[in-house]
């Protein structure tokens, strides 16, 4: 009596509440909820009652006032996630109710009736108080219930893919390691084919919406790499639908995510093999039984397929592990494939023009990744030729243009520069490895001048209409002439008989250029480390250089003092200067203002010392004459004992800095008879004599300390070092006096100029006294009568 009294009363609840749950009694429904889940162990008839309450929470909520939300916010946060705990109750009808309430919480239908006095609540209220309550962890964890129950478990899916738009809701389900658990599922019996649409769609939400590496490592198990896989091919080769071929590409992308882990297995699961098979199947026409019964039907789906599918390879070409793989399955031809003009499209009629070039362009764009881990493969299928011919024809009269629809595309609609850009960036790939065979395939196929040829061309084009797809490539072909021809004097000799008139504009460009973002600094970079690796070191192509003015346009742009230029510059003229006609050009340039090689040099060396906080008083001269030269940063480092094979700091300031440079070239230039400079440039130039002198001290320096630090010297050897240590300070005193000294001159040479100066007043001044009196005394005689009397009077006894 006492159960059906109780089923009654709960349905009398029901009815009360068949419009909306109040807020202020959500939390006594919960407990009844709870209440009769205990019951239903012993009476089955609950159970219908239980659905018919938990369908209560599928409808909006109704508030009394507006601050009720926030009032039984706590409440309702708890009770909206006891039922995730409520999945754990004994009954299909129950847990596919629960989810069914959970799924309405997105697809709110207001009532016909509102309580009186009452109005429902905000339209996102049940989902913020999900987010708040963790109900998504909890139905999480509830798959492990349904497991082998495919209903349920599809419903479980479905309000799961609902609470997965939430980034709070996916961070909750990370927590409760959704991603590995979904992805085990994906392999399930499922005619309808729902489970890995709706395990693949989830699996999508959390990698946007939750942290993606969290996600990756969670799939990164060896179990539920082989389940994609399984789940993969079987939609490759099974799947005929347009659904089936949209899931198949999702689960592409997924596997593109997970393969851009290193730790993942992929090449252990054979994922790896397969998704390369199927990547180069087209291509390679070789019979695999991975792919036995594939058919491409060249759908939009396929299309994105293909391109997935390079990716793939593209990011699998970057695992050391992986270059066996890609080599016995066929990647290098496949690629190389379309290494071809887009007239002689063979077997690719069923692509459209457009989706051929974007495959084309692609599959090259790969292929520059590819091929430094693949360089035999690479030789022996004549790539080399391939892309010399390609490069060809995208310089030739072919009436073929681009479409430039694609990514890889951009820049060259109407035009053959992208083929160009991407075949480039191929043979930088090889070339940057400075393999000795790549180098001389590419030579004995005449390379230098075909590349001088297109460099030209991008050049004259970029006048026509700058861009950044002409600066690149130009910047490519200047890199890779810049391999070819370094330390080969003959391959320098080829190059200079057209490569200096073609390299020569790039040190004339505008300045300003340098500074718009589109490349014009790094092809500036790169024309002077091509002028440095095909033109120095070769003496006809030094000559050449330098009688077509070039050493001026280098100190030009020295002149423009730009930071990371000024390295490189003094380096190339370093060289140069080994050539006596260098330092005659140098002597004979003038910058603005009439500055002269010496002046500029020594700007720079003063620039260069104040930015690595050397210690100098205002005048320039030496302050610590123990060590003249020594940077901020060193005086900050411990004494740190290093091998004889290891640089010091000392050393490597040498290199880093571009004072060593700077004394080198006044080593040519001479330290005298240098015209152009004031008393504060010899203080300097005094410092830079002595360059050599002071860093050697530096240098025993901390050789002294480092011994000191390891042991104590014999007395012998702790003389030689003080000796040592005395001869640079002196070095420093001297330079110091000499310093003194140029300004104490300079001080006598302005008294002398001031005291010449004072007496040119005085006797300007003194003229133009005499000068008044002068014009006194004819006025007087000519307006004074009596004074004109006594003036004739005086001449005429005279």
């Amino acid at each position: 009596d006492l159960e059906e009294k109780q089923l009654k009363t709960l349905k009398k609840v029901v009815k009360q509440f068949e419009n909306g749950l109040p807020l202020k009694n959500v939390a006594q429904i919960t407990e009844i909820l709870n209440l009769c889940a205990e019951k239903i162990n012993e009476q089955e008839a609950f159970t219908e009652l239980l659905c018919e309450l938990i369908k209560l929470f599928g409808l909006p909520f109704q508030k009394k006032k507006s601050s009720d939300e926030l009032n039984y916010a706590v409440e309702v946060s708890q009770s909206i996630a006891q039922l995730g705990y409520l999945m754990g109750v004994p009954s299909s009808q129950v847990k596919i109710q629960i989810c069914k309430s959970i799924v309405s919480f997105y697809n709110i239908e207001l009532p016909g009736k509102l309580l009186s006095g009452y109005q429902p609540t905000s339209a996102n209220y049940k989902i913020l108080m999900a987010e708040e309550g963790g109900l998504a962890e909890a139905l999480v964890l509830s798959l492990a219930l349904v497991e082998n129950q495919l209903t349920e478990k599809l419903w479980v899916l479905k309000a799961l893919q609902h609470l997965s738009t939430s980034g709070i809701n996916c961070k909750q389900m990370v927590k409760a390691q959704a991603a590995s658990r979904l992805c085990l599922y994906l392999s399930g019996a499922d005619p309808s084919g729902q489970l890995v649409f709706r395990s693949s769609d989830i699996l999508w939400n959390l990698l946007e919406n939750a942290s993606k590496e969290e996600v990756v490592n969670q799939l990164s198990s060896l179990e539920c790499v082989r389940t994609l896989k399984e789940v993969f091919a079987d939609l490759v080769m099974r799947g005929y639908q347009h659904c089936d071929h949209q899931l198949r590409n999702d689960l592409l992308v997924i596997a593109t995510l997970l393969a851009e882990n290193p730790a993942v297995p992929m090449i252990e699961s054979g994922f790896a093999k397969l998704l390369i098979v199927l990547a180069t199947f087209t291509e390679v026409k070789l019979p695999n039984p991975l792919v036995k019964g594939f058919k491409l039907t060249y759908s939009y789906e396929d299309f994105e397929m293909k391109k997935l599918l390079f990716n793939i390879i593209g990011i699998l070409s970057k695992d050391p592990s992986a270059a066996q793989l890609l080599s016995e399955n066929h990647v290098m031809p496949a690629l190389l494939y379309y290494v071809k003009l887009n007239h002689q499209k063979p077997g690719f009629s069923d692509w459209s023009a457009a989706q051929y070039e974007e495959l084309q362009l692609h599959a090259i764009a790969v292929l520059a990744s590819v091929a430094p881990v693949l360089v035999d493969k690479y030789l022996s299928c004549q790539a080399n030729t391939l892309l010399l011919v390609f490069l060809e024809w995208c310089t030739g009269q072919d009436p073929f243009v681009g479409r430039g629809h694609s990514f890889h595309g951009t820049g060259g609609r109407g035009n053959k520069l992208a083929q160009m850009r991407y075949s480039l960036r191929v043979l930088r790939s090889v070339v940057a490895l400075y393999d000795d065979a790549v180098s001389i395939n590419l030579c004995d196929q005449g390379a230098i001048s075909q590349l001088l040829d297109i460099l030209k061309y991008a050049a004259d084009k970029s006048k026509e209409k700058e861009g950044t797809l002409l600066l690149e490539i130009q910047a490519d072909i200047l890199f890779i002439l810049s391999v070819l021809c370094e330390n080969d004097v003959h391959r320098k000799e080829l190059f200079s008989c057209e490569g200096i008139d073609i390299l020569i504009p790039f040190f004339t460009m505008d300045p300003r250029k340098l500074y718009s973002g589109l490349g014009h600094h790094c092809l500036l970079l790169s024309a002077l480390d091509c002028l440095w690796s095909c033109v120095v070191g070769c003496h006809i192509a030094e000559v050449s250089f330098i009688e077509k003015q070039g050493i001026f346009l280098l100190l030009d742009l020295l002149a423009l003092k730009e930071k990371n230029l000024c390295n490189i510059l003094l380096g190339i003229l370093v060289e140069f200067s080994d050539n006596p006609k260098t330092t005659l050009h140098m002597n004979i340039w003038r910058g603005k203002r009439d500055q002269t090689v010496a002046n500029l040099l020594i700007q720079l060396w003063r620039q260069e010392e104040l930015d690595l906080g050397v210690r100098r008083d205002k005048c320039g001269r030496i302050v610590d004459t123990k060590r003249p030269i020594v940077t901020s940063f060193q005086k900050l480092q411990k004494v740190i004992p290093v091998p004889a094979s290891c640089p010091s700091f000392a050393i490597m300031e040498v290199s880093e800095s571009i004072r060593a440079k700077v004394y080198s070239l006044f080593c040519k230039l001479g330290f005298e008879n240098l015209s152009g400079l004031s008393a504060k440039d010899f203080v300097t130039l005094a410092i830079i004599q002595h360059y050599i002198d002071f860093k050697i001290g530096e240098v025993w320096s901390e050789i002294s300390a480092e011994i000191k630090e390891e042991f104590r010297p014999v007395t012998s050897d702790e003389r030689v070092l003080k000796v040592i240590s005395d001869i640079s300070e002196n070095t420093g005193e001297m330079v110091f006096a000499l310093q003194s000294e140029a300004l104490e001159i300079q001080h006598q040479h302005q008294i002398q100029e001031e005291g010449e100066t004072y007496k040119e007043i005085q006797a300007t001044q003194t003229q133009r006294e005499m000068l008044n009196k002068s014009l006194e005394d004819f006025l007087a005689r000519t307006s004074d009568h009596e004074t004109l009397k006594v003036r004739n009077l005086m001449e005429q006894k005279i």
